[in-house]
């Protein structure tokens, strides 16, 4: 039904689309018939500097035809009549030019534009100001590349992403309209486009899909690859026929540097420092060399290499909330006070090998490589009230637990993922303007565990309270004596060790043929393309818990262990740390020992793994024509989708498994109309009706069940092969008004129309183990399909230079955004008398401010981001026990010195609010996580040749 609908939708627009042009072109033939016999013209567009302008528009004035540059400047127009023609160039920053070019007849022409290298004498104000500078020349990059693309398009370019503080491509989004980000000890990772989950958008680099790392999840970590490897980041939030439909929210294409941007030798490096107010230190460098050669420069290489490593110290104190069916009561099952140690290093490289022996043809082979590796180390102190009994008396912010217990641990977790693509292709112009090109793609990221150690002690049965009335700074009775400090009050309780072991392989094959004709009269480009992906995914996870007494299993004494180093978190005094080389050293003696077969868990060691094969054939077709001032993009893609998996199921404390299967099938057809009207030169309407997919999580409908044991409580994770993929029919609309000499103000809504939406449900039950007495509630976690829901908002976006104030202030200039988003679903059956909820992931308000001044060399801004709260998980027997993420807001502060002989320094500083990281269970009130990271002061030099 929803699909009639859209489809109706798409064709009323056409319908009067169809009725206008009739009207304009009088009765004619509505064949296609070959294009018009004419001449191609190949071009280029560059700065006064030779830097290549995308996103320039060039418009043949005789006939209105019309072309937009590619990211080096390259432009392609064809049928055109042989003899004199003059092209009219618009590129914001730069006043307008044009270029009177003879078109030769029986070969192609070329030329080369070049923008503000002259100013015009009959220049007037404000519209004919050349824009220069690193922070203005990036955003009119962007803006240029937005403003003539066929639908709702965001781009960031390098040297934009470069005038932050983001080291990674997830923090360096977090400045687009209507993307925030998920943050993992203050550094961001996932990215939630338009209030969306972070599944809901694909990313890809230089076309490639991109596999997510972790088994659990399809949304790719991107915190793993670092931002200097970036040429452009191109976030599409409507999409066309010819891009993959996996991308609700938006699709996110990280496009790396090509030799043919320069044209020449190029070098540029950068190297520095930094300091980190929560203990350690930052080193980030990074290089990129390139040059053409050969006959005519038809050869071009590229190697871009990028390192860095930071060291952090956050302070973390976690609450388990739970609730107390008896009291009626909420209550605390264990308080976590993590003291970290961490450093992380994420090294990357790219390269690029081109030909272009003419015009019309190029070929390439470009790859990528970046692997992020997180060692830390983590002394935890754990307050256990669950071993115990609440005492009479507790209201929901007190409690007193007899019999309760207090850990004592150190673990070592080191994850590394990496990330690899590498494509190669090729592409041709026929003479008749026809191009056909082809893609033969390979991706493969994998996520690994070294190490993921735990040695941990445990006190005798003791009294414990806590008072969290203040609730960011709650009071735990075990800090008014030294008991919880003194080393002979703990035991050896166990040594655990952990691997998990995740691999994604990609392989695709993609073909596109564009074609110029004419239907009616009137200029068409039809496109048709066909893609077969692949994908293999292996998940293993291996889990050890050895609790022998006798040595060497059992370390013995705690006291030898511990350091003389303070242990704190906030003003909590935690006791010493571990002497973290001792206890690695002992983790690693032992590791032999305590994974045997004895020592194993099961059936998590057996149950968490899994295998999945995923096939999607997709083909597509599409016109793109204009009616007077109005762009129309149409078309429709099909997608067929084989997904296969399979995993062990084994019983509780079972050690045989049944293997289980699972083979679905599926053919989606998605639908598309695109336009773009030009009201005026400045003033720019789009308009899109769409549709787009999200397929189900590879571990959420492998049927698996995945089992894992925390104080009293054991939580399956049980996979649910009855779920289905997610669709959205999306409406987007918006209006862009572009600024002299370089700014844009716009506004873009959109509504997007879901289907059998994904959401996780936790149900609590009671639960009675003979072999664990100790356990007394089960939790059972699963995905669901929520028939119905809706994501809608609005994005006001305004960025502007203030070249037109006097003197010394024209260097000023404003960026901001704002975007509101109202979601929901409702799901099949009622829990808790609830059957309509938040849409996980979604905050009501993202925004955006930022001040820069550029003049003279000089340049600075300083910028503020907050999204406002987001609910993570819903819990089916209690809205006290939803997670949410509380709304945070960050300052940062950027600024750089150019010498002007190639060499610049500059200066960030992130995070100068100290915002903290905060979730909660239903209620502020009811904090789950308090973590703070700190400021960050980083210094360096930049260099460009």
């Amino acid at each position: 039904m929803k699909l009639a609908l859209l489809l109706g939708a798409a064709i009323a627009p056409l319908a009067f689309a169809g009725a206008a042009l009739a009207a304009e072109t009088a009765p004619v033939a509505v064949n296609a018939e070959a294009p018009a016999a004419g001449e191609t013209l190949y071009g280029r567009v560059t700065s006064g500097s030779g830097s290549a302008l995308p996103g320039a528009e060039i418009i043949v004035r005789e006939t209105g035809r019309r072309a937009v540059t590619d990211t080096q400047g390259a432009f392609t127009l064809s049928g055109l009549s042989a003899g004199s023609v003059t092209l009219d160039v618009r590129y914001l920053g730069l006043p307008n030019a044009s270029q009177s070019v003879t078109i030769a007849s029986g070969a192609p022409t070329s030329i080369e534009v070049m923008m503000g290298a002259t100013a015009d004498a009959n220049a007037t104000q404000v519209e004919d100001i050349v824009v220069t500078g690193v922070i203005t020349d990036g955003i009119a990059r962007s803006l240029n590349q937005q403003r003539n693309a066929d639908g709702t398009l965001n781009v960031l370019s390098a040297d934009a992403i470069g005038r932050y503080p983001d080291p990674n491509v997830a923090e360096s989004l977090q400045r687009v309209q209507g993307i925030a980000i998920q943050r993992d000890q203050g550094e961001g990772r996932y990215i939630n486009v338009r209030g969306a989950p972070a599944a809901f958008t694909a990313v890809s680099v230089d076309g490639v899909a991109v596999p997510a790392v972790s088994p659990t999840t399809r949304a790719v970590d991107l915190d793993t690859l670092p931002s200097d490897i970036v040429s452009t980041v191109e976030v599409s939030k409507t999409l066309r026929p010819s891009q993959d439909a996996d991308s609700i929210a938006g699709a996110v294409d990280i496009k790396t540097r090509s030799p043919f941007d320069k044209r020449r030798f190029a070098l540029s490096a950068y190297a520095g420092g930094s300091y980190n107010d929560y203990g350690g230190s930052d080193t980030r460098a990074g290089a990129t060399i390139s040059n053409v050669f050969g006959p005519n420069q038809t050869f071009g290489a590229l190697v871009s290499l990028s390192y860095s490593e930071t060291n952090r110290r956050p302070d973390n104190v976690e609450n388990a909330w739970n609730y107390n069916a008896t009291t009626n009561r909420y209550t605390i099952d264990e308080t976590l006070f993590k003291d970290y140690e961490t450093q992380r290093t994420r090294h990357a490289i790219t390269g690029a090998l081109e030909w272009r022996p003419n015009d019309s043809t190029r070929a390439w082979l470009k790859g990528s490589f970046a692997e992020f590796n997180d060692n830390e180390y983590r002394d935890t102190l754990r307050f256990t009230y669950s071993d115990g009994t609440l005492q009479a008396g507790s209201t929901d912010r007190t409690a007193t637990f007899t019999g309760a217990r207090i850990y004592k641990a150190l673990r070592h977790r080191e994850q590394d993922n990496k990330i690899t693509t590498l494509n190669g292709g090729g592409e041709y112009s026929f003479a008749n303007g026809a191009v056909l090109d082809a893609t033969l793609a390979w991706a493969r990221s994998e996520q690994t565990y070294p190490h993921r150690d735990e040695l941990v002690y445990r006190s005798g049965s003791v009294t414990l309270s806590y008072d969290t009335t203040d609730h960011y700074a709650p009071t735990y009775s075990p800090f008014a004596s030294t008991y919880y400090s003194t080393p002979t009050n703990y035991s050896f309780r166990e040594n655990t060790y952990r691997s998990n072991d995740t691999e994604q392989e990609d392989v695709s094959f993609r073909t596109n043929l564009e074609l110029p004709t004419v239907i009616g009269g009137r200029d068409v480009t039809l496109k048709f393309g066909a893609k077969y992906a692949t994908r293999d995914v292996y998940a293993d996870e291996e889990r050890y818990r050895d609790r022998t007494t006798t040595a060497p299993v059992n370390p013995g004494l705690l006291a030898p262990l511990l350091s003389t180093r303070p242990s704190r978190n906030y003003d909590y005094d935690l006791g010493v740390k571990f002497d973290h080389d001792l206890v690695s050293d002992y983790l690693d003696s032992v590791r032999a020992v305590s994974t045997n077969a004895a020592a194993r868990r099961l059936p998590q060691s057996i149950s968490a793994d899994y295998t999945a094969n995923e096939d999607i054939l997709a083909g597509y077709g599409q016109a793109k024509f204009d009616i007077g001032a109005t762009n129309v993009l149409i078309g429709l893609r099909v997608e067929q989708t084989n997904f296969d998996g399979s995993a062990l199921v084994v019983p509780r404390n079972g050690t045989v498994g049944v293997l289980t299967s699972i083979n679905k099938d599926r053919t989606d057809v998605f639908p598309n109309l695109t336009l773009r009207h030009s009201f005026s030169e400045d003033l720019i309407g789009r308009f899109a009706l769409t549709r787009a997919i999200s397929r189900p999580e590879y571990s959420e409908i492998v049927p698996r069940v995945l089992e894992t044991t925390e104080g009293n409580t054991v939580t399956f994770a049980r996979g649910n092969p009855n779920l289905e993929a997610a669709l959205s029919n999306n409406i987007d609309a918006g209006l862009e008004y572009y600024l002299k000499p370089l700014g844009v103000i716009s506004v873009n809504a959109f509504y997007k129309d879901l289907s059998d939406y994904r959401f996780t449900l936790n149900t609590a039950t009671p639960y009675t183990d003979p072999t664990a007495p100790t356990i007394t509630q089960a939790v059972y976690t699963e995905a669901l399909n929520a028939p119905d829901g809706h994501l809608a908002g609005v994005e006001f976006n305004w960025q502007q230079t203030f070249d037109f104030l006097p003197g010394w202030a024209s260097g000023f200039g404003v960026f901001a955004n704002y975007t509101m988003t109202d979601a929901e679903i409702k799901t099949a059956a009622s829990y808790a008398g609830r059957n309509t909820f938040t849409l996980p992931g979604q905050s009501d308000t993202i925004y955006n401010a930022a001040l820069f001044y550029e003049k003279a060399g000089f340049s600075a801004r300083v910028s503020y981001t907050h999204r406002s709260d987001f609910l993570e998980a819903i819990d089916a027997t209690r809205p006290g026990l939803d997670l949410w993420v509380e709304g945070r807001g960050q300052l940062d502060f950027t600024s750089s010195y150019d010498f002007g002989n190639g060499v610049e320094v500059f200066g960030e500083a992130k995070n100068l609010t100290d915002s903290a990281g905060v979730r909660y269970y239903g209620s502020k009130e009811r904090t789950y996580e308090y973590e703070k990271f700190g400021y960050n002061v980083f210094v360096g030099v930049r260099f460009k040749l």
